[in-house]
């Protein structure tokens, strides 16, 4: 049972800190691949890509006019942009309030039947003009100099995929700098960090579903409406000879969800559709044939998603060194320790803000609870639940 509990803890280490010193090592000497930033005000010609911008969404009524506003007010030319809203057979009024943005240029797709993200995705690509093609979300920010930001990466002939950096926020709608759930936060913040080595590596392996852009030619393949675009929009990129990169100036604004319960339902969602891109894509983890990439797409990727294993794995192992050992035994106090603060956020009501001991085990447990949930449906071959955009309810929602 040592053997195991080691082996657990090597993956966990190595999937969280040795993979990212790797990737500082290997890239040391390397020169960000991110163009540089654009003139604060990019003129008004022809130079600027045309680029059309995707926002999917499904009963978005409360939150759909802020987030075209924002879009609207981005500095990019007027001329060159095409904004597409794709309803997903909404019922709550958000189609009357996208037609009411028409005479600003916002048009509408609606899908007679609901089928979730993907397939919203899909259906935009007959009606998309524009050389790039942007996706984002209904319920996040954009950053005013984002999409030049993205725009600007293609300059780079190599980049196929363009990635924004994301900023986890409380609400969108009242102060993009508070930092409501620590746990998540810290993640995403995480995140981007490794994201950005790997930009200097070599390409990220995944794009933000938050906020990312692609070459129209690579956003017209076919993708199954049961996978994961954002995720395969990067791999799809590497199959044709292009990189994913992860663009700094990319700022996209994130709101969290209202409760653990939806963080729980997000995340199993999204990560049974990541193993399912995963699985489609499977021979891109051939380090013969795609090297280094195929080495950071099974350390970015399948290392974390094993993660939930590794866990429970542990766990019986310490449950079974207990009698023999003191320290198997100092790690079960600790780890009913971790649950049961675990416990205490999972009913933490929503209208108090959550403090950072609680939030931090309770998100990482969560996560892991949900990733053994994916892996069920995983094997069961269920399909993944249809996309359900993250909601707000109250000012301190998510923490």
């Amino acid at each position: 049972m040592t053997w195991l509990a080691l082996s657990a803890l090597a993956l966990w280490v190595y999937a969280y800190a040795g993979y990212p010193a790797l990737l500082a090592l290997f890239a040391l000497g390397r020169r960000s691949a991110v163009v540089p930033s654009a003139p604060a005000a990019p003129p008004e010609n022809a130079d600027w890509p045309s680029v059309g911008i995707t926002i999917p969404a499904y009963n978005e009524a409360h939150a759909i006019a802020a987030t075209l506003t924002a879009v609207l007010a981005s500095d990019y030319p007027a001329h060159r942009r095409q904004i597409v809203v794709i309803s997903d057979a909404s019922t709550d009024g958000t189609d009357d309030i996208v037609r009411g943005f028409a005479h600003r240029g916002v048009e509408l797709l609606r899908q007679p039947e609901r089928k979730g993200k993907t397939a919203a995705e899909n259906a935009a690509r007959a009606v998309m003009r524009g050389d790039i093609v942007i996706n984002t979300d209904a319920s996040v920010r954009v950053h005013p100099a984002a999409i030049r930001e993205l725009a600007l990466a293609f300059h780079d002939p190599t980049v196929g995929v363009a990635s924004s950096r994301d900023v986890s926020v409380a609400r969108v709608d009242v102060d993009l700098d508070v930092a409501a759930n620590a746990g998540e936060g810290a993640y995403v913040g995480y995140e981007m960090w490794v994201r950005s080595l790997e930009t200097r590596l070599s390409g990220i392996v995944g794009a933000s579903g938050s906020l990312f852009a692609i070459r129209r030619h690579l956003h017209a393949e076919f993708l199954p409406d049961t996978l994961s675009r954002d995720f395969a929009a990067a791999l799809v990129a590497r199959l044709r000879g292009f990189r994913a990169v992860s663009v700094t100036g990319a700022i996209c604004y994130v709101p969290r969800g209202a409760s653990l319960r939806q963080e729980y339902r997000r995340k199993v969602r999204t990560m049974a559709r990541g193993l399912a891109t995963l699985a489609y894509f499977r021979r891109l983890l051939n380090p013969f044939a795609w090297g280094v990439f195929a080495w950071m797409l099974a350390s970015h990727k399948l290392a974390r998603w094993l993660l939930p294993w590794a866990s429970l794995s542990l766990a019986v192992a310490v449950v079974a060194l207990a009698p023999y050992s003191m320290v198997a035994v100092a790690a079960l106090v600790v780890g009913a320790a971790v649950l049961g603060l675990a416990a205490a956020g999972w009913y933490w009501p929503t209208t108090r803000p959550m403090p950072r001991v609680i939030s931090m085990p309770a998100y990482t447990v969560t996560g892991l609870v949900a990733g053994l949930h994916a892996w069920w449906q995983l094997v069961a071959g269920k399909r993944a639940a249809i996309w359900e955009p993250t909601r707000r309810e109250t000012p301190f929602a998510g923490r």
